[in-house]
């Protein structure tokens, strides 16, 4: 049986990629940082015939990751697919207002976080026969897309979130490049081209694109076959600039 690790699964993109995959007969690991948030929204798969275990997992913590390794080790001796799709917003501080310590809290969840997942379920990852990875980064995260004048984000002067994102960017390139037998990708959840984004707690449900259209891209590149690209950053229209 496929199984995947969706962290930050207990609701939005995370929650509704796992509830498309548990459909598929995947077994979901749901991981959620709040326990009884996660135990919830895995009961309620398992109501609709999910195969799906909560796994707690705050990707902010080594030892909270280690734990999430030795739990889903306890079910399986492989990975097949890893969703890193936990993050922050951060707190939109302006860039001349911004401390180290602003950029730190953000960088610990949307770019560290992932680091310490994938490097803890690489060996997982590996004992698979076609491992996939999924970046769930943003359009935020594309210097193409935010110097783009027609763009929204270009006049929202914020440091943290973004650069989070473009560094998340750069950190799938490479693992990419490094682990060819791994396909690392990454994606938006929104359509680049319209300027249009899903509507997430992260936004305030200001988005025009409900979470199933916005999870379409993490579905693809979760379902790629073995001859399926590696490197690549796309949204639900397509492959977009980094």
């Amino acid at each position: 049986m496929t199984s995947v690790l969706i962290t930050g699964a207990n609701k939005g993109l995370g929650y509704e990629t796992a509830r498309r995959l548990g459909e598929l007969g995947w077994t979901v690991f749901l991981g959620s940082r709040d326990e009884g948030r996660g135990r919830a929204a895995a009961q309620k798969l398992a109501a609709d015939g999910a195969h799906a275990i909560m796994v707690p997992l705050d990707v902010t913590s080594e030892e909270s990751v280690a734990g999430a390794v030795r739990l889903v080790r306890e079910h399986t001796d492989r990975m097949d697919v890893l969703i890193n799709n936990a993050g922050t917003p951060g707190g939109g501080v302006n860039p001349a207002d911004a401390t180290a310590k602003d950029i730190h809290a953000v960088y610990d969840a949307n770019v560290y976080g992932p680091v310490r997942v994938t490097q803890a379920f690489l060996p997982l990852l590996q004992a698979a026969d076609n491992p996939r990875v999924v970046m769930v980064t943003g359009a935020g995260g594309s210097i193409a897309f935010v110097t783009d004048p027609r763009q929204a984000v270009s006049k929202m002067y914020e440091l943290a979130y973004t650069s989070s994102k473009a560094a998340l960017n750069m950190i799938t390139v490479r693992y990419a490049q490094a682990l060819p037998a791994i396909k690392f990708n990454a994606v938006t959840p929104g359509e680049v081209a319209n300027g249009r984004f899903t509507a997430t707690d992260m936004n305030m449900h200001t988005g025009e694109l409900m979470v199933t259209e916005g999870s379409d891209p993490i579905i693809e590149l979760a379902l790629l076959a073995s001859d399926g690209p590696t490197g690549i950053f796309i949204d639900r229209l397509g492959p977009i600039a980094w």
